[in-house]
């Protein structure tokens, strides 16, 4: 099993990103197609993912080769970069995932190693979701140490509604972070050490699934909270 003390890190080049089971990854290439790269994603020396610059080809996975259907309905290629997200990871897609760029004038390669680390049984029923009464606080711990260059946003219902940036007075939580919003006026607090979020005081309507996008500038993961919050209901007897 993978410590649970970091991320990511960089070794001779390589960039190393640990991540639980059931999280969603995407590997970054830090350029933009202008219609003369070709890039190409191999996973244990199998191409996986596909992207030619002017978009006539486009493939992932069994698309690219058929009867490999290790990751069918998992791979997401993004047409503007040609940066992988791989969702819903398991451990047996840990391994080295190489990224090709070639041009008219050079090319480059890139190497990620990707480990998936295996959730003990009480951490997954804690992501699967979390329970509480109504009026009662909930923390949604990321489970790893805040890197320094980390970015660390929180989403709910794809609304961000607390965010961590690299330099510790860039921090908002609710209508800081986006004016108008003030579902959870101070009721978030955001541990600035490991980006945990805890939500003061719930309401049954902040019952939903809860993102954390935690980013750099070679991958992103996210991963998923549900919270499930239960009215409190009190009993009247007549006399």
């Amino acid at each position: 099993m993978a410590p649970k003390t970091s991320v990511s890190g960089v070794e001779k080049g390589r960039v190393s990103v640990f991540v639980k089971e059931g999280d969603s990854v995407t590997l970054h290439t830090d350029v933009k197609t202008n219609q003369q790269e070709d890039i190409k994603w191999y996973f244990i020396d199998i191409r996986i993912a596909e992207i030619t610059g002017d978009l006539s080809y486009i493939c992932t996975d069994v698309q690219c080769n058929e009867g490999t259907e290790r990751f069918r309905d998992r791979l997401k290629l993004d047409h503007q970069t040609g940066s992988l997200t791989i969702m819903n990871i398991n451990p047996t897609d840990s391994g080295l995932y190489e990224l090709k760029i070639i041009s008219i004038r050079n090319s480059s390669e890139q190497t990620s190693s990707v480990t998936v680390y295996d959730v003990p049984a009480a951490e997954r029923d804690e992501m699967k979701g979390k329970s509480v009464k109504e009026g009662e606080s909930v923390t949604l711990n990321p489970g790893v140490v805040k890197n320094p260059n980390d970015l660390m946003t929180w989403y709910f219902n794809d609304i961000c509604i607390a965010e961590i940036t690299a330099e510790p007075r860039k921090i908002c939580t609710d209508v800081q972070c986006n004016n108008g919003t003030e579902r959870f006026r101070d009721r978030l607090k955001l541990d600035n050490q490991t980006g945990s979020l805890t939500i003061t005081n719930t309401r049954t309507t902040d019952s939903g699934l809860y993102k954390l996008q935690i980013s750099s500038s070679s991958f992103s993961i996210i991963r998923s909270f549900s919270v499930n919050v239960t009215g409190v209901y009190h009993l009247v007897y007549f006399p």
